[in-house]
């Protein structure tokens, strides 16, 4: 039997992982969007967000918390929680750039850098404990 520690070891492991690819999957979904589509800069970065959240839920569905339940009742709180706290986290990431970088005249890459680290981690959090949290089927 695996320990918790290894657990949460492959589990934080795969997260991140998967979380490289959908970084990929937005860049290039922006990049397909813009210069392909010549979607304006605002509608591409749209898509792309919808499109590697889509990507996000499923791999963390599946690979990175392993939930398996394809129950109706399971699979619209799981999708509804997870683009919830995804466009939450998104908006956090707005206003840290705002603050940091407009309001504050921090460097920009790096208020960027430090925005992402506190993302990928309640992006992290909310995942584990709130949105593929283990049910106990009694």
């Amino acid at each position: 039997m695996e320990s918790v520690k290894g657990s949460s070891g492959r589990q934080a492991a795969a997260y991140l992982l998967f979380g490289v690819c959908t970084t990929a999957v937005n860049t290039v979904s922006y990049y397909i969007c813009a210069r392909w589509f010549n979607f304006p800069t605002a509608a591409g970065t749209a898509a792309a967000w919808v499109l590697a959240v889509v990507f996000a839920f499923v791999t963390n569905k599946l690979f990175v918390f392993e939930s398996r339940s394809w129950k109706r009742e399971v699979l619209v709180k799981e999708v509804s929680s997870f683009f919830l706290c995804r466009a939450a986290t998104g908006g956090l990431d707005i206003v840290i750039m705002y603050v940091g970088v407009d309001r504050m005249g921090l460097f920009d890459v790096g208020v960027k850098v430090l925005s992402n680290v506190v993302v990928i981690i309640l992006n992290y959090v909310a995942s584990k404990w709130m949105i593929f949290k283990k049910r106990v089927s009694i």
